[in-house]
């Protein structure tokens, strides 16, 4: 390594801190850490607690994590109790500091610039990461919003919150700027014009003579010379097993660039590199302890459980025989392992990994044999009529390969709802209930998990249920030792709106190459 000192970062919209843990993680081989996140900045507060938390969970070096943060996060002492712990106290100040609440476009922004000021302390070899918030951008959002009138749509302070991303490069002057947003920020339109194109070339030239080459993780090329589908990442492709298609936008400060002659001889250098295989749903759930859901709305108990989907196989022969007999021995199996007695789950499960299909590296990446258990593992409740449509479902899954759609339910099980009609035609979602496959990646994990379970049903038929906080988590690629804060919901929405760390982590190694590359021309300067 040239620079022998940590790479200040920045992280900006920081959610729980995906971004923020990919370019953390990343360390020499004797566990320096090569990047050094500074400040993180969030306005949510039960992301904020997510993000301070971790935040003094990395002030403690690998493997001198003392055992009150383990306590805290099997639910064992309370944050108070923790942040005061003599063995946590003083890095819980630290962490503070660097994980702010604050809200850009309304907090007042000179308290922020003074933070990050002092956090730099004068350096100008740091990194700035972070997305703006998505909403106005994405296509769920932009569908959601249909029947808004224009001018209400597109007064959304959303679509204009990367200019205080904006602002910060402007009054900063990172090196190198990381930005990740959604991929429906390609199509959306403002006043006429697209929003991508106006953004990179906001980000070009953000002001006072300023300029930065916009690239790509994925193409070698600056803007001006790749398309705007370019800068897509397709998270499947570098070792997540999750479907999850971003756009990141790769800055580089100008006069850092026109330093570098690698950057202009070999572009291929500073590009993700794709992982030769994909990495499955089963090879990253199948070690975690099974779970029976709950019952809503009715008595709770294994009994009455077993009962409601043992109800539901009847129910599927007397009225469906046709189509639900080519299922008949993924449903028996199912029913026969769902005899055994089942947990529902709890905050913090005492469990033994040792037969999880994960390999090498990634094993590693998620496990802590400190935890002794699996936190935030539990299931929902889900209405009898839910559970019969997800055996049905990932039964279906398991024989076929593929979910199914609504028209492929038996009529007995498609959803009260006026668009539908007698053969499962005309639904708004064909794919209301959607199993993730065990064979392949899942599709993507986004917040609206929080609202309801139907579109992340688990692939084991005799599980009956939605995935649990940690499941979409191990989705995500978080390890199993990150602790999110708040209520369910907003566990399941922290998730969904995180970038995958797993991911971060390789973007992080080609932004270090990067700044490898340039310590190199400066020292022969």
């Amino acid at each position: 390594m040239i620079h022998p000192k940590p790479i200040p970062v920045i992280d900006l919209f920081a959610g729980p801190g995906g971004l923020g843990e990919g370019f953390s993680s990343l360390t020499t081989p004797d566990g320096n850490r090569l990047f050094s996140l500074k400040v993180s900045v969030e306005k949510e507060e039960s992301a904020h607690l997510t993000l301070s938390l971790r935040a003094l969970f990395r002030k403690f070096p690998p493997g001198q994590v003392p055992d009150c943060y383990y306590d805290h996060i099997r639910g064992y002492i309370s944050r108070k109790e923790l942040f005061a712990h003599p063995e946590a106290a003083e890095l819980a100040r630290e962490a503070l500091e660097e994980a702010i609440k604050f809200e850009l476009g309304k907090d007042n922004p000179d308290v922020l610039d003074r933070r990050i000021e002092s956090a730099l302390n004068g350096r100008d070899d740091w990194v700035l990461i972070g997305g703006p918030p998505c909403q106005a951008y994405s296509l769920a959002g932009r569908s959601r919003r249909a029947r808004e009138p224009q001018e209400q749509f597109e007064s959304d302070e959303k679509h204009f919150l990367y200019k205080e991303y904006l602002r910060i490069i402007r009054r900063h002057m990172p090196a190198i700027f990381v930005m990740e947003n959604v991929k429906g920020i390609l199509s959306s339109r403002v006043g006429g014009a697209g929003i991508f194109d106006r953004i990179v070339t906001d980000l070009s030239a953000p002001g006072s003579g300023l300029e930065y080459e916009i690239r790509s993780f994925v193409k070698a090329g600056t803007a001006k010379e790749i398309k705007p589908r370019d800068f897509v990442i397709k998270a499947e492709r570098f070792g997540v097993p999750q479907a999850r298609h971003r756009v990141i936008l790769f800055g580089i400060r100008s006069d850092v660039a026109r330093s570098m002659p690698d950057l202009l001889l070999f572009p291929d250098t500073f590009v993700l590199v794709p992982n030769p295989r994909a990495v499955t749903v089963e090879e990253v759930l199948s070690d975690l302890p099974r779970l029976r859901s709950r019952l809503s709305r009715e008595s709770d108990s294994h009994s009455h459980w077993l009962a409601a989907i043992s109800e539901a196989y009847e129910t599927f022969l007397r009225e469906a025989g046709d189509t639900i007999r080519p299922m008949g021995g993924e449903i028996r199996n199912a029913l026969a392992m769902a005899r055994a007695p089942l947990s529902t789950g709890a905050h913090f499960l005492r469990w033994e990994a040792g037969h999880a299909k994960m390999r090498g590296q990634l094993k590693e990446w998620f496990y802590d044999p400190r935890l002794g258990g699996v936190i935030q593992h539990e299931a929902r409740s889900h209405m009898r009529s839910d559970l019969h449509r997800y055996l049905f479902a990932a039964a279906y899954a398991r024989l076929n390969g593929v979910s199914p759609k609504i028209k492929d339910f038996p009529k007995t099980l498609l959803p009260r709802h006026e668009n539908v009609n007698g053969n499962g035609r005309g639904v708004p979602f064909a794919d209301r209930f959607r199993v993730q496959l065990s064979h392949s990646y899942a599709s993507t994990v986004v917040s609206h998990i929080a609202k309801d379970g139907h579109y992340y049903i688990h692939p084991d038929p005799s599980q009956c249920r939605s995935l649990t906080v940690r499941e979409a988590a191990r989705l995500q690629t978080f390890p199993d030792n990150y602790f999110f804060a708040g209520n369910r919901s907003q566990q399941y929405v922290q998730v969904g709106n995180a970038v995958p760390p797993l991911l971060a982590r390789e973007i992080a190694r080609v932004v270090h190459s990067l700044m490898e590359a340039w310590y190199r021309s400066r020292s022969l300067q």
